[in-house]
Parts: C-alpha cells; sequence; structure tokens
C-alpha cells in the first residue's frame, strides 16, 4: 500500500483571521498617535521654512547690496497667510511687482498653525526688513530684533509649550 503524502503549505482561514485581527488592533492603537507625529513633523517643516524665509531675505540684502523685505502674502496683516520675499529696489518698503524684485513666496499656513511675533513682525504692516549688511531692521533705521513663535493650536494648554517653536 502507497501512502499519498500531501504537502501542506500556505495558511488555515482560522490563522489568516486571527492575523487580520490582530493588525487591526495594532492600527487602532497607532493612528492617534501617527497623526500627532504628522502634524509635529509639519510643525518643524513649516518652522524651516520660515526659516529659510528669513535666511533668503538677508542673504538677498548682502549679495545685492540692497534692501530686502519679508512681508505677509497678499495686503495681510498674518503670517499664516503665507509671506514674500523680495528686493526693495525702489525703498518704498512695500512691494511693488514693477519695480520690486521678487525672490520667493510662499504658500498659507495649515489651519492648525498660528504665527505670532514682535516688534517689526507685529506692526501693522508686519515686516523684517535687512539692510545691506545683512542687519534686521526697522523702517525708521534702528535695529529690529524680532521673536517669532509657530504654535500648534489644536492641541491643549498643557501640552502647548512642547508644540511651539521660536524663532529669534
Amino acid at each position: 500500500m502507497t501512502k499519498i503524502l500531501r504537502s501542506t503549505r500556505g495558511f488555515t482561514l482560522i490563522e489568516l483571521l486571527v492575523t487580520v485581527a490582530l493588525l487591526a488592533i495594532l492600527l487602532a492603537l497607532a493612528a492617534p498617535n501617527l497623526s500627532t507625529f504628522q502634524r509635529n513633523a509639519e510643525l518643524t517643516s513649516f518652522s524651516n521654512s520660515f526659516m529659510s524665509a528669513i535666511n533668503a531675505a538677508r542673504g538677498e540684502a548682502m549679495k545685492r547690496g540692497r534692501y530686502a523685505m519679508m512681508v505677509p502674502a497678499g495686503a495681510g496683516t498674518n503670517w499664516g497667510d503665507g509671506w514674500i520675499v523680495f528686493i526693495d529696489v525702489n525703498r518704498s518698503q512695500a512691494y511693488e511687482a514693477a519695480s520690486d524684485i521678487l525672490v520667493m513666496s510662499s504658500d498659507a499656513a495649515p489651519p492648525y498653525l498660528s504665527i505670532t511675533a514682535n516688534g517689526s513682525g507685529a506692526a501693522t504692516p508686519p515686516y523684517i526688513l535687512f539692510d545691506a549688511s545683512g542687519y534686521s531692521k526697522t523702517k525708521s533705521g534702528a535695529f529690529g530684533a524680532l521673536t517669532f513663535s509657530v504654535v500648534r493650536n489644536d492641541v491643549d494648554s498643557s501640552s502647548s509649550a512642547a508644540e511651539t517653536r521660536r524663532l529669534i
């Protein structure tokens, strides 16, 4: 009498269902942490983009030997609406597309991020101005020290400090 040997390969239906159930439980536990991780990464990325725009304005001012400015996009007063960096060729201290040189612009921040500032960054209208030596100035010509805070609005007050980036 001969025996027929069958090779069994693969998973049984019960093994597959248990594996899928365990994966579903792990994903349910990990999903809130993933959204927090994503929001923190976007906070850091946005802060870095804002800082690189400030550095671009400073670098262009020194490179071209002219005043460079960074202002909120449009005629707005909110840095969260985006910003533009330009060389103020005619020294009007405002962006004029016909005469000034646009260096870069940015889109609006995600709705859960807000930007606050002091000094000329909080003036009406807000601005950052660099002279040809790369020093931050006010429109009157005085030294203009600034601090910007990029804050997540979607966290409670107890974790707000950890979810804030300050640019000095």
